[in-house]
């Protein structure tokens, strides 16, 4: 499908759950035909503004911020910040001209995309949770195409506009055929143990965390290995309290470079339950535990995870419930081959790898549609 150097603007991010999406659908436009243009539009001081430049792509940043619920204070600025950032919009779009605009979510999604359906501008909604938020919701009545992952989006959205993709996923991360052994050598596991890998993304998850280490006198007791990914925020902390050469079961790294390796030595897989690491997983087929976390915006990550409970495809713990009981309930699913058996074909099913190609055509059709 030739796009004749089409001229494209995704808009959002906030968050590595936004942008590893976005910059992965860029990649696919450009292997679809090398000659599109992409300009990316963010929020001032989010990641976004230093991730996509390291990408290859040039972005223009927006000052907007999304509701504080927490600081009335902080809401005051909101209405001025919106406005400005759909003028500045506005300006991007009259300057850039282009076939069509891509929304992943994040702050500047909203005044991006709704500056392009004030100029005529087709647009595309990657939807990646199951459970939309306002800004979309609002956005999805003008959308050509929503883009979703989960089943059920129907009652968001208009059904005739939906699609399920899935998610882009980092294909890197994802590829562990054959690797096994590899990891396990890399980080100086035994063959013989089991072992389980513990994820809170790059940040890191304090309520994961604290369930591990309550708990390390049981996982050591079963002989049980783990890969611990404490994340930034809380590495330097936990090496203080355990030491550099805690045990040689349990491998503590602040951050993990290779996901592919550590995906492949893993039995059991204990994580988050955002929206792409989701769909990483499902690709992976292994064993999951989600933990999701309560503090984002409609509980999405809530919503994530029950969606895959639904289908047998993975074991929930409510954040709340996690200290006490995450470590009992993955030393038991370690020792039940039947059920892992069973989450890994489950969750394996619900795998759609091709997602980035996938959205890419459907942004190249919606240019050629409104031509």
């Amino acid at each position: 499908m030739k796009s004749q150097g089409k001229r494209i603007i995704i808009s959002g991010g906030g968050t590595g759950g936004h942008i590893f999406p976005a910059i992965a659908i860029a990649n696919a436009l450009k292997k679809l035909d090398p000659s599109t243009e992409i300009l990316f539009v963010g929020a001032l001081g989010r990641m976004e503004m230093e991730k996509v430049p390291a990408a290859g792509y040039k972005i223009i940043g927006l000052n907007i911020q999304g509701i504080q619920r927490k600081s009335i204070w902080k809401n005051l600025l909101f209405p001025i910040k919106l406005f400005n950032s759909v003028n500045k919009a506005l300006q991007i779009i009259k300057n850039f001209k282009p076939d069509a605009a891509v929304g992943v979510g994040g702050y500047a999604s909203g005044p991006l995309l709704y500056a392009a359906s004030l100029k005529g501008i087709p647009y595309l909604i990657q939807e990646q949770n199951s459970y939309a938020g306002i800004t979309n919701k609002w956005l999805g009545k003008k959308a050509e195409k929503i883009c979703v992952a989960f089943d059920g989006m129907e009652q968001f959205f208009p059904s005739a506009k939906i699609i399920k993709t899935g998610n882009p996923i980092r294909r890197e991360s994802v590829d562990i055929a054959g690797k096994k052994m590899h990891a396990l050598e890399l980080y100086k596991l035994s063959t013989e143990k089991k072992t389980i890998m513990v994820t809170g993304g790059s940040l890191g998850a304090r309520t994961l965390n604290n369930s591990v280490l309550a708990h390390l006198d049981k996982l050591i007791a079963a002989d049980v290995q783990v890969i611990w990914q404490t994340g930034k925020f809380y590495y330097k902390s936990i090496m203080e309290q355990l030491g550099e050469n805690y045990h040689p079961n349990i491998k503590i790294m602040e951050f993990v470079n290779r996901m592919d390796l550590a995906y492949a030595a893993a039995d059991v897989i204990i994580s988050r339950a955002g929206a792409g690491t989701i769909a990483e997983l499902c690709v992976v087929k292994k064993p999951v535990i989600l933990v999701p976390s309560p503090n984002v915006a409609e509980d999405h990550q809530t919503k994530n995870a029950l969606a895959l409970v639904h289908d047998q495809a993975a074991i929930f713990v409510a954040d709340r419930d996690a200290e006490e009981k995450l470590i009992d309930k993955a030393i038991a699913l370690l020792n039940d081959k039947e059920l892992q058996k069973k989450l890994s074909n489950n969750i394996g099913k619900m795998a759609l790898p091709n997602a980035d190609e996938v959205i890419a055509k459907e942004v190249i059709q919606i240019t050629i549609n409104n031509n």
